[in-house]
């Protein structure tokens, strides 16, 4: 299907997201005195360093980020944004911040299985990961609003 948004764009839209959560993971961090702060996007260092509190401010960071931005108007991250992809609900809708937050642990699952969750994009029919078949989301090449009303998007 020409409408879902394929394994690599998808980790283009990613390596683009990661920077700018990297960014401010670091600011975050110098601003606490603790260097950089891992913000979920270093999976060999999903625990944030070891310390409890940076663990809490970098899941903090990427629910933050990467959920309310995939709940906003946008639809998407920036990443994804600049490639032209938004995440829909199965119907093509706007997906709410609950599904959002769903599908950013999701992802942590998808991380954990050695990437495995993550790589079903390439195989799947509808190129979801786990964390799309698990919060129930696309990501779908298109504007927000339109994605829902284009026929031509399930078919």
């Amino acid at each position: 299907m020409e409408n879902y948004a394929g394994f690599w764009l998808r980790v283009v839209a990613y390596i683009i997201d990661a920077i700018i959560v990297g960014i401010v993971g670091f600011v975050i961090g110098m601003i606490f005195g603790v260097g950089a702060v891992s913000t979920g996007t270093d999976i060999s260092d999903p625990t944030g360093g070891g310390n409890a509190v940076l663990q809490m401010i970098s899941i903090a960071i990427g629910v933050a980020y990467f959920a309310g931005m995939e709940s906003s108007s946008w639809q998407a991250t920036v990443g994804k944004k600049a490639l032209g992809l938004v995440v829909t609900d199965l119907n093509g809708q706007r997906i709410s911040l609950g599904r959002a937050i769903g599908r950013y642990f999701g992802k942590i699952l998808s991380a954990l299985i050695l990437l495995i969750g993550f790589i079903m994009v390439a195989f799947t029919e509808r190129k979801q990961g786990l964390h799309d078949m698990i919060a129930g989301t696309l990501v779908l090449k298109g504007q927000p609003g339109m994605v829902a009303t284009d026929p031509n998007v399930f078919n």
